[in-house]
Parts: structure tokens; C-alpha cells; sequence
């Protein structure tokens, strides 16, 4: 399955204010989430698949997929559409092997060495990252800014060029288009969405801004 990674909204219950997961979701997807994806670095097992449970009865007819960040078993467990994996979970051939064929599988990409080891020819979409600094997840590398973004979305686009290319960390409202102008097929954010007082309202003001930037992009490239 290709995804829809316009935005992607990742559900994190340490970035969440305490709120219901389930409800957060909801409020995304009406707000234009295209995507959403469920991290969870603490829960026990039987709490995370519960959450996950909990997030796919309340967008059940939205027809948006959930997955789950680097736990296949609650994946599989709950009926999740896919995984997203990072260079330190899974393989992604072991992923595939799991969960078949058409399953959503996504995988972190953070250097010219991660796109030319990735089995492209397995993943559903790549995200790229991170992009800027952020809050949401201790990087110890650099960020890549927008020129390592541009460079790494050619690598993967050079090897697989239907593959869509996502980008992530400390992307907001203000700064999205510039991410889609230098590659990016759509945008991962957390706290962007989901610390905001209004989850709906931010996630509508990125997709606005995402939509108007591919838009953009497209013409841009029709000119040349």
C-alpha cells in the first residue's frame, strides 16, 4: 500500500497533554490528517495495543490508516494498517516478511548510507529526518536542514522515484513549505498537532499549507 503521507500526524501519549489518544486522533483526521501514527516509548504491551485499539474505533469510516511506530506484535495484534520502523528496530525485510504485502511500512532515513542499504523496493514511503531541531525525541546527530532534506529525497527518487518521500522533526505551519519545496512528498509532525490547544484547527492550518506547497512544487516543475 502507498500512503497518503500529506500529513502525518504521530500520536505520542509523553506529547499529548493528557488527553485521549483516541480523541486527538478524531480530531486530526477533522482537521485533514492524511496519516496517523501511533508512538509509544513506555506503555506496557497490553497498553499499547488497547490504545491502538482505542484510536481505530474512533476513526472507524475514515478510511485514514493507523500505524504503529516499531511494534509489529501490537500491529499485527491490533489490526493496525502497518509499522514505521527506525535504523535501530526491525529490518524492514523482517517487517515485510510479518505483516505481507500490503501492509503500510515505513522507515527513517537520516544519511546517504541508510537510502543505499534501504530495500526500497519493500517500503511503502520513507521519512526523512530530522529535518530542524525538536522537542519531541532526542536526536544526538545534527539536523539535516533543508539542503540535506533536498539531497536525500534526490537519493531516494533517483533509486525509486514512485516512492513517497516524507520529512520530519520541527516542522510546523511556518516552515512546511519550505520542506515541500526542496522534496518532501508531505510532512510528520507531533507537537505541532497535538500540544496545540486546538489539534483540529492545527492540523488543518498544516494541510492548508502542505496542499498549497505541493501545488507550488508541480508548477514550479511543469515550467522547467
Amino acid at each position: 500500500m502507498i500512503p497518503d503521507i500529506r500529513c502525518h500526524a504521530i500520536l505520542d501519549p509523553s506529547r499529548s497533554r493528557g488527553r485521549s489518544l483516541a480523541a486527538l486522533a478524531a480530531a486530526a483526521i477533522e482537521g485533514g490528517a492524511t496519516l496517523l501514527q501511533y508512538r509509544d516509548k513506555e506503555a506496557s504491551t497490553r497498553l499499547m495495543v488497547q490504545r491502538a485499539r482505542d484510536i481505530l474505533k474512533a476513526i472507524a469510516g475514515a478510511k485514514v490508516p493507523l500505524i504503529v511506530n516499531d511494534r509489529v506484535d501490537v500491529a499485527m495484534v491490533a489490526h493496525a494498517d502497518g509499522v514505521h520502523v527506525g535504523q535501530d528496530d526491525m529490518t524492514a525485510q523482517d517487517v515485510r516478511r510479518l505483516l505481507g504485502p500490503d501492509a503500510i511500512l515505513g522507515l527513517t532515513i537520516k544519511s546517504p548510507e541508510h537510502v543505499d542499504a534501504a530495500p526500497l523496493g519493500l517500503l511503502s514511503y520513507v521519512c526523512i529526518g530530522g529535518v530542524f531541531e525538536t522537542l519531541s525525541k532526542v536526536n544526538p546527530e545534527p539536523p539535516l536542514g533543508l539542503v540535506g532534506l533536498a539531497r536525500l529525497a534526490v537519493r531516494v527518487r533517483a533509486l525509486r522515484p514512485d516512492l513517497p518521500v516524507g520529512a520530519i522533526a520541527g516542522i510546523t505551519a511556518a516552515n512546511a513549505a519550505e520542506v515541500v519545496a526542496v522534496g518532501a512528498d508531505g510532512i510528520a509532525a507531533i507537537g505541532e498537532i497535538f500540544l496545540a490547544d486546538d489539534p483540529r484547527a492545527a492540523t488543518l492550518r498544516l494541510r492548508r499549507v502542505v496542499d498549497a506547497a505541493l501545488i507550488a512544487r508541480r508548477a514550479e516543475e511543469e515550467r522547467r
